[in-house]
């Protein structure tokens, strides 16, 4: 993983991205260097546009999707509900009333 770090370090740098340059980063690092996998990863990057990589995985932001209709008749039930308690309770009074009448 460091070895992806140090290549896009070096990206951001504007520097080219070989042999040589990840072995100076990753030496700095104080990390040891393997010359067998600094080497499949600049064979791997041979060609790759990393910018457009980089877009392609970047992780979407999440945008809050407009309301499913199964969510608007839900939300139309509830706001019924406030007036057809009105009405039970109408309907309450009326029986009471009736009963005194």
């Amino acid at each position: 993983m460091n070895l992806i770090y140090a290549a896009l370090l070096l990206h951001s740098g504007k520097k080219e991205i070989n042999e040589e340059n990840l072995k100076k980063v990753i030496d700095s690092t104080g990390e040891k260097v393997d010359d067998a996998q600094i080497k499949a990863l600049v064979t791997a990057l041979e060609g790759v546009n990393i910018d457009e990589a980089i877009q392609k995985s970047a992780m979407p932001t999440t945008v809050a999707a407009p309301p499913s209709q199964a969510e608007k008749e839900e939300k139309k039930k509830e706001e019924e509900k406030p007036e057809e308690a009105e009405k039970k309770a109408e309907e309450a009074a009326s029986g009471l009333s009736s009963l005194f009448g």
